[in-house]
């Protein structure tokens, strides 16, 4: 009875009669559906208004320093010589965006997409928390934006992407920004050896087995050396000689299967 007495509280003679004709298990979750639906008609928070005024401000003048425009799509959007100064960018998309020239001093970028974005000219000094946005494949970052760490780490990604040319690159860069950083001048000794460019691997590997002989790591280093040596070594010729070709080039993937988890892994950061 004080089940069929809280219902006839919502469903009883004064209940429209659509209401009368629902099953009791229904009419019983009507208040909470009720209730969603009130929340559900209620305004938008006035933050949400003033992120899409920020936004339209952005897209009209390019110009929206300090402004509040965390996840804002903004993919392949025309920002050149765009004013974004402190913005909030947290989590945006500005994928494939034209940002050359952009003021983004001081501006947020964490977990920021800028992935194929074309960024030169771009002033990012004091950019926050580049480390954690995705700018690889974007153009016109400069390596002297970048910390040696997160150098190393997008040359980490474009080996596991398959892409030795561009880890290459990013461990040249990594490599100048530190010079005595053994772990990458092995990283870029197989990026280079992915490419079939053996004697300039064989060079990184050699360099990379007297810093890690410097640094009281003996072990790695030797494996360094040989695997110098079997990359400058040639096949042998004549009756026989391919035999021995074979055995030697599984002797170097074997080796360098053991050297790729030492190269290809990422470092920490500080952020």
């Amino acid at each position: 009875m004080a089940a069929a007495g809280s219902e006839r509280g919502i469903t009883g003679a004064a209940a429209p009669l659509c209401l009368q004709a629902w099953p009791g298990r229904w009419r019983r979750g009507l208040p909470v559906a009720l209730a969603l639906t009130s929340l559900a008609l209620l305004p938008a928070p006035a933050v949400r208004a003033a992120d899409s005024a920020a936004l339209l401000r952005l897209l009209e003048r390019r110009a929206c320093p300090g402004c509040r425009l965390q996840d804002a799509d903004l993919v392949h959007a025309d920002l050149r010589d765009a004013d974004l100064r402190k913005a909030q960018l947290q989590r945006a998309n500005l994928g494939g965006a034209r940002l050359d020239g952009a003021k983004l001093a001081g501006a947020d970028l964490s977990f920021t997409s800028l992935q194929g974005a074309s960024l030169r000219g771009a002033d990012l000094r004091d950019a926050g928390a580049l480390a954690r946005t995705h700018w690889q494949a974007a153009r016109g970052i400069q390596p002297g934006g970048l910390s040696y760490a997160q150098l190393h780490n997008a040359g980490v990604e474009a080996s596991l992407a398959g892409n030795p040319p561009e880890a290459e690159r990013l461990f040249a860069d990594a490599i100048s920004q530190k010079p005595d950083a053994a772990l990458t001048w092995l990283a870029r000794g197989i990026a280079r050896n992915d490419q079939g460019k053996t004697d300039l691997a064989a060079a990184d590997f050699r360099y990379a087995a007297v810093l890690y002989e410097q640094q009281g790591d003996p072990t790695t280093a030797k494996k360094l050396e040989e695997a110098a040596l079997l990359l400058e070594k040639p096949a042998p010729k004549g009756p026989g000689g391919n035999g021995q070709g074979m055995r030697l080039l599984a002797g170097a993937a074997g080796l360098f299967q053991a050297l790729a988890p030492l190269a290809i892994k990422f470092l920490p950061m500080a952020f």
